[in-house]
């Protein structure tokens, strides 16, 4: 299992544990801020409920150690998400929407407020996808840029050209399953590995830009599975999970890059 916390020998990444002066000593070089970005939610019989915070968390945790240039520091986890179409299944933590948009947009102005000005968010959850954006751009309305993606958009073509069925991300499918697979093994239970996938869409593929918001995962066998856990392997999840590592760090890196942004710079109205 990759280790993030400090333990006296290893570099110091995480927000929570950092003293004061740390904090003055990273302002003084530029710093970027990474907000992993998830839920806590159900993802088949097989996989933890984490599955959709460990990803992304620990994707920040590697680009963080990885540069020395300037300071990298991984916000706390932005544990639960807006998950309410899998409440119907045990284990799921939902907030609702404007609940987790008040969170994740009080979280990002508080990181601004310590006088951090690149934030990065990095979510691991596809139901907070369009709320992550949102925050983003009433964030700039208050001068207060940030970068939010989801981690598989970074490697999306590779998703599907090294997958054995063709899939996406998925959920608690070939791909979830496998980054579970090499980060923490121990937490899959390879006993009810399955392969399933969804029914929320009711329109034939032609009219696939038409799509009713989801109420509850339904999946054809009832197991939670968007996809093929069964094709799913350690070796895959590592492939996958060292692409995005080194995609966001060269993000990280063009990003300490750039200067500032600044709304009044694009003609707001804002003063």
């Amino acid at each position: 299992m990759y280790k993030a916390s400090y333990d006296g020998t290893n570099k110091k990444i995480l927000w929570q544990e950092m003293w004061r002066w740390e904090f003055l000593d990273a302002l003084e070089r530029d710093p970027v801020v990474i907000v992993p970005v998830g839920s806590v939610e159900q993802h088949g019989p097989h996989c933890p409920m984490d599955v959709d915070i460990s990803a992304p968390f620990y994707m920040a945790a590697e680009v963080a150690r990885a540069e020395d240039d300037f300071p990298v520091i991984v916000a706390p986890p932005i544990w639960s998400g807006f998950t309410h179409y899998n409440m119907g299944f045990p284990g799921t933590i939902h907030l609702r929407l404007e609940t987790f948009q008040n969170l994740l947009g009080d979280i990002c102005r508080s990181i601004h407020a310590n006088g951090f000005e690149r934030i990065i968010a990095v979510n691991g959850h596809g139901g907070n996808w369009a709320p992550c954006r949102a925050v983003s751009w009433q964030l700039a309305e208050e001068d207060i840029f940030t970068l939010s993606f989801n981690w598989w958009d970074t490697v999306s073509a590779e998703l599907r050209e090294w997958s054995a069925t063709d899939e996406g991300v998925g959920h608690g499918g070939e791909w979830e399953t496998s980054v579970q697979l090499h980060l923490r093994a121990h937490l899959v239970d390879a006993e009810r590995i399955d392969a399933d996938r969804g029914l929320t869409q009711p329109f034939p593929p032609e009219l696939n830009f038409a799509e009713f918001a989801e109420r509850r995962r339904d999946t054809a066998k009832g197991t939670g599975i968007m996809g093929d856990a069964t094709a799913a392997s350690a070796e895959k999840g590592r492939r996958i999970f060292d692409l995005a590592c080194q995609r966001l760090g060269k993000l990280v890196r063009e990003y300490h890059q750039l200067p500032v942004r600044h709304y009044r710079e694009f003609g707001s109205h804002c003063s």
